[in-house]
């Protein structure tokens, strides 16, 4: 009879490891939530922000003479979506995507609301088969912009354009 009580507890000690320490979904997925490199603060995301306070007030007041854009904003869907999207576009074109690259650009006539925006595009390294016998194979450095990878723009800007963070 003892020996049946441990082997019970220890089917109900193996389900409860299961669901509260390898955090596995239904579907077989990991949900292990990992923060990423990084990440910074609200006090530390306020101090950039000021310290840009000057450069833009010089292009916006100087050269744009006009309120310009101090933010982008996509929603959560079109993030994934474009991430999606990139990452197949990127197999297609032969690399294999590491990441996205965030880029300042203008809008070239004054029609637009705010000349600043923000675009984004994949970044990866081209994937080649490397026949290697070296103990000591080099990876080829990651994060170059891909050639031919289709960018995301179109955000929304600030509300209004020039606002500072927080908004």
């Amino acid at each position: 009879m003892k020996k049946f009580i441990l082997f019970i507890f220890g089917i109900l000690l193996g389900i409860a490891a299961y669901y509260f320490y390898l955090k596995i979904t239904t579907d077989g997925t990991d949900v292990t939530i990992v923060a990423p490199k990084g990440l910074i603060t609200p006090e530390e995301a306020k101090t950039l922000d000021q310290a840009f306070n000057s450069r833009h007030a010089l292009i916006s007041d100087s050269i744009v003479k006009r309120p310009d854009n101090r933010s982008a904003w996509w929603s959560l869907e079109d993030m994934k979506n474009y991430l999606k999207y990139a990452e197949n576009e990127s197999k297609e074109l032969g690399y294999n995507m590491d990441g996205v690259r965030v880029y300042l650009g203008a809008y070239p006539t004054e029609a637009e609301v705010g000349y600043t925006t923000m675009f984004l595009v994949p970044t990866g390294v081209e994937n080649i088969s490397q026949g290697n016998s070296s103990l000591f194979n080099m990876l080829p450095p990651g994060g170059g912009d891909i050639p031919g990878g289709s960018g995301l723009n179109d955000s929304s800007g600030g509300n209004p354009p020039s606002a500072k963070y927080p908004q």
